[in-house]
């Protein structure tokens, strides 16, 4: 029943972001016609933040407690994290190419969020190397808290040193009109109930494959 309502919220939440992005929002001054992809990308990248600060905190629990439940939802959260850092990578490049003229700069913010990826990758091709579940758990564990170091160095890169990445909008009071507000919050809500409907299905089918992983075994 839960898992219900969070996916018909999330599909409400998902329409409306659509619906006030390309009908409500107005043009975000000196952005072009691209605005509109900074309702998406900012969205995005902050589900792949939070994706993978829920990585860190499951994989210390993991660790502490050793049990599996943990290490289900660190990994799978993980999964969600490095699909919305690929979508980062897609979104920005695009918003890059209309903005710049480049698909790629190395920018520290596109630098720092490429390594992101890289990390997380790496997260999971260890994962596959290594055969036994606890050891595979410990690793990963490891990794995972240790990759989250690179999360808010790319939050930061725009405020660290000089970047030809848009100014962090949100916090330099760059929104002003409600209509710009409004449509950025319901984005990020959507987006967020989003990962929260991903992370269920994900982790009940870990579950699902450890049991049938258990039962193979006997």
């Amino acid at each position: 029943m839960r898992k219900r309502f969070l996916i018909i919220v999330g599909a409400a939440l998902v329409i409306a972001a659509l619906l006030l992005t390309f009908l409500v929002a107005p043009p975000i001054e000196g952005q072009g016609a691209s605005y509109r992809i900074f309702y998406f990308h900012v969205p995005i990248a902050w589900v792949a933040f939070f994706a993978f600060l829920m990585t860190f905190i499951w994989s210390i629990t993991y660790l502490v407690k050793r049990n599996m439940k943990w290490d289900f939802y660190a990994s799978a959260s993980a999964e969600i994290g490095l699909v919305f850092t690929t979508l980062i990578l897609i979104t920005g490049s695009i918003w890059a190419k209309s903005a710049w003229g480049t698909w790629w700069t190395w920018d520290l913010r596109l630098t720092t969020s490429l390594v992101l990826w890289l990390i997380y990758l790496a997260y999971f091709l260890l994962r596959g190397y290594v055969s036994d579940e606890e050891r595979r758990a410990r690793f990963g564990a490891v990794v995972g808290i240790i990759g989250f170091i690179d999360v808010p160095v790319v939050a930061l890169a725009i405020s660290l040193v000089p970047t030809t990445h848009p100014p962090p909008l949100i916090f330099e009071g760059g929104l002003t009109d409600w209509r710009e507000i409004i449509t950025l919050v319901v984005g990020i809500t959507a987006f967020t109930v989003l990962y929260f409907v991903l992370l269920g299905q994900r982790v009940a089918l870990k579950y699902t494959e450890d049991v049938i992983k258990k039962l193979k075994a006997e």
